[in-house]
């Protein structure tokens, strides 16, 4: 491939400066510093990651330390990914500056220059794996040349981390030799490791330290430390320098970034079972697969055949000039099945041409007949993984005609993914067609790792968590949102949607995600403040505290480039064009579309830094699909806006409860029981004394399949002596609901609500406001507050949160159960409180002055005894949570003993989700 580069010739002529610029052909060295006799002062990389948007800048100062004149060259190469920002470049005291303009302009001015014989010159960045910028300068002996280049790019989570690459290729020894990585994320970082990618040579070297918020990695090798050998005069830095990390998430519901009047949400949920998937393996075997290609492509077959479970259903078509199924119909994962497939692959041979049009429609006919027939679950994922490594030669060979076939007959359930293996394939089309299908595409590179990347490819589009994600906001509290709606979400990834916000009164904004899991349906809300991520940046020294503007822009760019190459008429076309341009303008970013003028600062002499586009790179090299770092494992940002993005922002859901009413039945504290019964007109209050770890049976209904059962925490314990003299008290630390008929258990904690149905379970937390609907089971969560369950719309259970003090030497978080008497409970019900649906007869009498003035004691009457009670009040903490407010009741002592069937430990059951064997 071409390469084409800038050289500036600076001569010394009669005591002045004369420029002269003359584009090249291909340079052979790869370093970044390139030249002979030259000094190299220093060079310094500098990474701040802010909120997962990264800002770099490479600056290196040289010396002409020769008798000659020489052409000193500077290379860089950067994520293709990314989008170079601005370059300067000093040459013994005359400054270049860059400034991003349309390209057209930008060429204007060049060509101006040109005619008027003044300096000009053309930079290209083109590569195959990564964008290379490359300048050179031609100097007299002494000459001092200082470059600095910026560029920018989001950070993409693949496989549950982000990783940060730097290509570290000085090509000689450097006295000062630094790189910087500044990384604050607001929500805290969950993990940070430097991988060792330079080799043993640098083992330990990269100095790491790290805070809740903030990790600084250093990488600074001396002289000496950066020889090959002890002897040596090169340098052995030569490679990729990784930082790899993630972030802390309190919630399934996401991250809300406000800074600088723009948002950025960040959705990437976790502890969610993954949904079943049924994959159809569409695989080129034509003649060109020959040899290390289908060697590598069936290695990448057998681990992900062995990756399918039960729950999945796959089948494979192998094609050539022809096309075959290895099964007619889509079969359940099973370890038989499996081994078959993978005899059956191991045993192709490749020969033929290449009938891509048929391969792709036999895949959609096999997943539209599995639909038809009812063999999918409406809630699974269904996709065709497409792997070649040509261009059609056999049937329909015209590209855009199977892009219309393929469409035409695709589902708007199913996705579509395309590998391209190696260069001989038109990239563009692959990426074009998987874009319009709900899918990605991505190059497979014909190294020795192919099938790694193949594997690593599968990895990421393996475990499907959601699907139908729609992220929304209040009507006229955002504007120029990018895309909000998603066809899937993948585990270890991340959707990221991004806007202005509006001028409002109000100080919070407010983002509601649906989406729909196994079984389940979700609607998620978190919140952030206007001023809170601005104030704290203002007090970082070194975080990017433009990133929510840029990152806007930066995704909102490589959406529209998307959208241009899938535009269906010039007129659609021109207008994306002129949006990518304004942006891009406005925000310094080179893309496809723009270009950098480097200018002097008197603006004499031009340099131009141009992105063009290339077919076989695809139509987003700019950013947001595939990118190649370094002969590693493409970069790929899974999901690239496609065809059917919904750009609105309608009204969220409503998250209205339920209301329960003012007199209810309650459990808290060291478990206070307050029993209302409202044909009595009067609570009934007792505790019950247990142990820790003990699971009391509450509700026991074999008639509605419901149970709820309360698993007693004990309070801290401060030492041996107190742990003889006191009782421990004990508290509820699990609450469990149990709804028999659909296998549904939600399980609430002081740390997390767990809904399990068999081998799945979904987890959240407190941290946000979260509605869940799994069959006849609703789950409300208020953030931090309260969880409600309601079953089969007949019985509800409330759980509130108590929040202690960390530090308290006994206290300990525990939970309050709040239940309404309507519950339509069957005649079964029993349970300490069940028991309660069938209310008994009630008689207080004989009332008299106890010891305490303030607690009178009377005669009750109840289920035959007559029991010695005491009037007092315990606390509802439904409207505050600190104080509560004050329930007065009939108090019975020796837990309940009289009150309830039987005596208290007659309702100890041994799991969370077990009936009482028999009422007491």
């Amino acid at each position: 491939m071409r390469r084409l580069a800038l050289l500036l010739g600076l001569l010394a002529l009669h005591q002045t400066h004369c420029f002269e610029f003359v584009v090249e052909g291909e340079w052979e060295t790869e370093t970044a510093i390139r030249g002979d006799d030259i000094t190299v002062k220093s060079y310094k990389v500098e990474s701040r990651i802010t909120s997962r948007f990264c800002h770099t800048t490479v600056k290196s100062s040289v010396v002409n330390s020769g008798p000659n004149a020489q052409s000193i060259g500077f290379n860089v190469q950067i994520p293709k990914q990314a989008f170079i920002t601005n370059f300067t470049m000093n040459v013994n005291g005359i400054t270049f500056v860059g400034s991003v303009k349309e390209k057209t302009v930008a060429r204007n001015l060049y060509a101006q220059a040109r005619a008027r014989g003044k300096a000009a010159g053309l930079v290209r960045a083109n590569s195959q794996d990564m964008e290379t910028f490359k300048t050179e300068v031609h100097v007299p002996p002494g000459s001092k040349i200082e470059f600095e280049l910026h560029y920018q790019e989001m950070m993409q989570r693949k496989l549950g981390f982000y990783e940060h690459s730097l290509y570290l290729q000085p090509g000689r020894l450097v006295p000062q030799f630094q790189v910087d990585v500044y990384i604050y994320e607001p929500s805290g970082i969950a993990s940070v490791e430097t991988l060792n990618t330079l080799g043993e040579h640098f083992s330990g070297m990269a100095k790491l330290t790290s805070s809740k918020d903030k990790a600084h990695v250093v990488f600074k090798p001396s002289l000496q430390q950066q020889r090959k050998c002890e002897n040596c005069t090169t340098s052995a830095i030569d490679g990729i320098f990784t930082v790899k990390y993630d972030v802390l998430r309190d919630s399934n519901a996401g991250e809300l970034h406000v800074s600088d009047g723009h948002f950025v949400h960040f959705f990437a949920p976790a502890n969610l079972s993954p949904l079943p998937k049924n994959i159809v393996f569409v695989i080129d075997v034509s003649g060109s697969m020959w040899g290390v290609k289908m060697k590598q492509t069936v290695e990448a077959m057998q681990t992900i055949l062995d990756d399918l479970t039960m729950d999945d259903y796959f089948s494979i078509v192998d094609f050539n000039h022809n096309v075959r199924c290895w099964s007619e119909e889509l079969v359940p994962g099973s370890t038989i099945q499996v081994a078959e497939a993978k005899k059956y692959i191991q045993n192709i041979k490749p020969n033929g041409g290449t009938n891509i049009n048929e391969a792709l429609m036999r895949a959609v006919q096999m997943l539209v007949k599995a639909s038809n027939q009812g063999m999918i679950d409406p809630r699974s994922v269904s996709m065709i993984m497409l792997v070649s490594d040509g261009d059609p030669t056999v049937g329909e060979i015209k590209l855009s005609a199977i892009q219309k076939n393929v469409k035409k007959v695709m589902r708007e359930e199913f996705s579509l993914f395309s590998l391209g293996i190696g260069f001989d394939v038109d990239y563009d089309f692959l990426e074009r067609i998987a874009m319009e299908n709900r899918g990605v595409a991505q190059r497979i590179y014909t190294s020795h790792d192919a099938s790694d990347q193949i594997r690593r490819f599968y990895s990421q589009v393996s475990s499907p968590l959601l699907r139908k994600i729609t992220v929304q906001f209040p009507e006229d509290s955002v504007s120029d949102v990018t895309q909000n709606h998603f066809d899937k979400y993948f585990s270890g990834s991340e959707l990221v949607v991004a806007g202005k916000v509006l001028p409002s009164e109000s100080t919070t904004l407010n983002s509601f995600t649906t989406a729909s899991a196994d079984r389940l349906d979700l609607s998620l809300q978190t919140e952030a403040d206007y001023l809170e991520l601005d104030a704290a940046l203002a007090q970082q020294q070194h975080a990017f505290t433009g990133f929510a503007r840029q990152m806007w822009a930066y995704i909102t760019v490589n959406q529209l480039l998307v959208e241009r190459s899938l535009a269906p008429t010039a007129g659609h076309k021109r207008k994306i064009t002129q949006r990518i341009l304004t942006l891009a303008v406005e925000h310094q970013f080179v893309t496809p579309l723009t270009a950098l003028l480097v200018e002097s600062e008197e603006g004499k002499e031009r340099l131009l830094a141009d992105s063009p586009n290339d077919p076989k790179q695809g139509c987003c090299a700019g950013g947001s699909g595939m990118a190649a770092l370094g002969g590693r494992t493409p970069v790929q940002m899974v999901h690239s806006i496609p065809p059917w993005v919904q750009r609105t922002t309608p009204a969220p859901p409503s998250h209205a409860e339920r209301p329960l009413p003012d007199h209810i039945t309650i459990v808290e504290n060291d478990p206070h029981f307050i029993v209302h019964l409202p044909k009595n007109n009067m609570d009934i209050c007792f505790n019950i004394d247990s142990e820790p770890g003990h699971i009391l049976n509450l509700v026991s209904d074999p008639g509605a399949g419901v149970v709820v059962n309360g698993q007693l925490v004990g309070s801290k314990r401060v030492g041996v002596e107190e742990k003889e003299k006191e009782k421990v008290n004990t508290y509820f630390g699990t609450i469990s609901v149990f709804y028999q008929p659909d296998g549904i258990r939600v399980s609430v904690s002081t740390d997390r609500i767990d809904l399990t149905h068999g081998r799945n379970n979904h987890s959240f937390t407190w941290g946000a406001t979260a509605d869940i609907t799994q069959d006849r089971v609703k789950v409300s969560i208020v953030k931090d507050s309260k969880v409600m369950v309601t079953v089969d719309d007949k019985i509800t259970v409330m759980v509130l949160l108590h929040r202690v003090w960390k530090k308290h030497p006994t206290h300990v978080d525990f939970l309050g159960l709040y239940i309404p008497n309507n519950n339509q409970y069957s005649s079964q019900a029993h349970g300490l409180i069940g028991q309660f649906g069938q209310e008994p007869e009630v008689r207080v009498f004989n009332l008299h002055q106890g010891a305490d003035p303030l607690k009178k004691k009377a005669t009750m009457q109840v289920k035959g005894n007559k029991l010695v009670v005491t009037r007092g009040w315990q606390k509802d903490y439904r409207r505050d949570k600190k104080r509560g407010s004050d329930v007065f009741c009939w108090f019975i002592h020796n837990s309940g003993k009289g009150f309830i069937d039987g005596h208290y430990t007659n309702y100890i059951v041994p799991r969370l989700d077990s009936f009482l064997a028999l009422p007491p």
